[in-house]
């Protein structure tokens, strides 16, 4: 079991402490001080006291570690912060001749400047970069790498023929990841849940979190007795920690100081183009034999797949396969059960294979639309498919606190077998916290699937990555495309290794033609569920 260090910002919150009421394990979580002087304003340390778990989880903050970003002026002024108006990007030459050939890769610098026009001398911008073709329905991802000194490279594989457009999007300036930083660092509570207590004729509410600042309020301690999670509330003035009976979204502080909301501006430095200096776009020849690919030295990966036709194409190994039909794809799932879990974009998934098999039918269990669980039956084919939402912190309508459960809990009663399938994707609630509270949630789920793999190896587990969102001041301070980036390298990297599957859904969306979105468009579903068929039902030859 995992133990946690809960540590509060005063040193004299140990008569505070007494008061708690710890309902499910006395010996789970110990408040204590930090004493780590470059973290003693933080009220909010939480450490697991495996020496595996606490060597994986440097490593893994080593492994996302962002450039260092400029400090802010006071009064904050945009004239020295990124400007994408000022900034461009140029395609560089390939082989003599300016041709290019399927195979080859596609090479753009891009330097940034600032709103006075001058060079920008630093990294640490937050940059997309995709080459597409919309007659063509094609897009892929591009890698971007960061030389620390105001310039960047994007390198696109060339996967069609025809014309390829380059398309390079600001999703956030350095300086406001200066903030990003900040908050995160320091306002760990700055998305606030409550707790609603029952008994009786009387009803109160308090605040609840991962962790909680001190106050002369004694504190309820809920953190969950098997995997270690924690979560807290703010006792009831009357009543007991044991009348909690249900969990909701409290709100949002934004916590911004003079005028740095100015940094978070659709349209002007947030998710806006970057303009090319000179063409944007090349035309891709078929590929010749013997013909050698003009390579990039500083690519690191690849894409995993690209749109061609509007179709997702995989190119890690995977044939993806068109499910058109809802015979075909009741064909796929006769006979399996599918437990899905997590937050409203894999609820998304279970919403549209609901909607388009009309034999697999719904069964009210009178759960709310947003919240569940849900459950959907196909007898005659015998296929069953749940949804439950994911454990805390979850921004959520009223949910009863029986139904509030940890994913790696539910594993644990999934008995598997080769007909058996488990998805799962936990991201878009965990932007606000540190980086460490997803470490360990998936460090907590990763067990239970090695467990579940152990005792029915031949069990399918599918793992969603989160995906680029809006481009608003919310979705940025509370969840943003680089909160969301930061989160996928530590999901892949903690699942490495393992026999699982991944659905890129970062990817996916970045590459498509569609608006971002928190809950992709139909199109981009539609290719999410090919994928996940094509894994359940992998066709000879595939």
């Amino acid at each position: 079991m995992k133990t946690f260090l809960v540590c509060f910002h005063n040193s004299s919150s140990s008569s505070s402490f007494s008061q708690f009421q710890n309902k499910w394990n006395t010996n789970a979580v110990i408040p204590t001080i930090s004493t780590d002087p470059h973290r003693n304003h933080s009220f909010c340390n939480i450490h697991p006291l495996s020496p595996e778990e606490e060597s994986e989880g440097a490593l893994l903050l080593e492994s996302i570690a962002w450039p260092k970003t400029p400090a802010l002026p006071s009064p904050l002024s945009l004239n020295q912060t990124s400007d994408p108006a000022h900034s461009s990007f140029t395609i560089l030459p390939g082989r003599k001749g300016g041709q290019w050939y399927i195979g080859d890769q596609l090479e753009v610098t891009i330097k940034m400047c600032d709103f006075r026009g001058h060079a920008k001398t630093s990294g640490g911008d937050v940059l997309l970069a995709r080459l597409h073709n919309p007659e063509l329905g094609a897009g892929v991802v591009g890698q971007v790498v960061d030389h620390l000194n105001g310039s960047y490279s994007a390198v696109f594989s060339l996967l069609w023929e025809g014309r390829a457009q380059v398309q390079v999007t600001l999703v956030h300036p350095s300086e406001a990841i200066t903030v990003l930083d900040r908050t995160t660092f320091e306002h760990h509570d700055r998305v606030f849940f409550h707790g609603i207590f029952r008994s009786g004729g009387i009803t109160e509410t308090t605040t609840c979190n991962v962790c909680l600042r001190q106050t002369q309020q004694p504190v309820c301690n809920y953190t969950d007795l098997r995997t270690g999670e924690p979560w807290f509330c703010y006792k009831p003035k009357k009543l007991s920690c044991d009348a909690r009976v249900s969990h909701k979204m409290g709100g949002y502080n934004k916590i911004l100081k003079t005028n740095e909301e100015k940094l978070f501006q659709s349209k002007v430095n947030m998710k806006v183009f970057i303009r090319a200096s000179g063409p944007a776009d090349v035309s891709v020849l078929p590929k010749k034999d013997g013909q050698p690919q003009v390579k990039s030295s500083i690519a690191e990966s690849g894409p995993s797949g690209y749109y061609y036709q509007g179709a997702w194409r995989a190119l890690n190994g995977t044939m993806v396969h068109q499910f058109n039909t809802s015979s075909a794809i009741s064909q796929c799932l006769k006979g399996k059960v599918i437990y899905m879990y997590g937050d409203s974009t894999v609820r998304q998934w279970f919403e549209y294979l609901v909607s388009v098999l009309p034999d697999l039918k719904e069964f009210d269990l009178h759960s709310h639309r947003q919240v569940g669980p849900f459950m959907a039956l196909d007898y005659v084919n015998n296929i069953l498919i749940t949804f439950r939402v994911h454990g805390p912190p979850i921004r959520i309508f009223n949910v009863l606190i029986s139904e509030l459960r940890y994913i790696a809990n539910e594993l644990d009663g999934v008995s598997g077998g080769p007909n058996t399938v488990v998805i799962f994707g936990v991201w878009a609630h965990f932007g606000s916290f540190p980086i460490e509270v997803y470490v360990w949630r998936l460090q907590s789920i990763r067990k239970a699937v090695v467990q579940l793999l152990s005792r029915a190896p031949d069990t399918l587990v599918i793992i969603r990555t989160g995906n680029p969102k809006g481009n608003t001041i919310h979705d940025a301070l509370f969840n943003s495309d680089w909160h969301t980036l930061q989160r996928d390298k530590v999901l892949r990297a903690i699942f490495k290794g393992l026999n699982v599957h991944f659905v890129n859904a970062w990817e996916m969306v970045l590459a498509h033609n569609l608006p971002h979105n928190l809950h992709p468009q139909p199109p981009i579903i539609k290719n999410i569920i090919n994928v996940i068929l094509s894994y359940i039902c992998p066709q000879k030859g595939g």
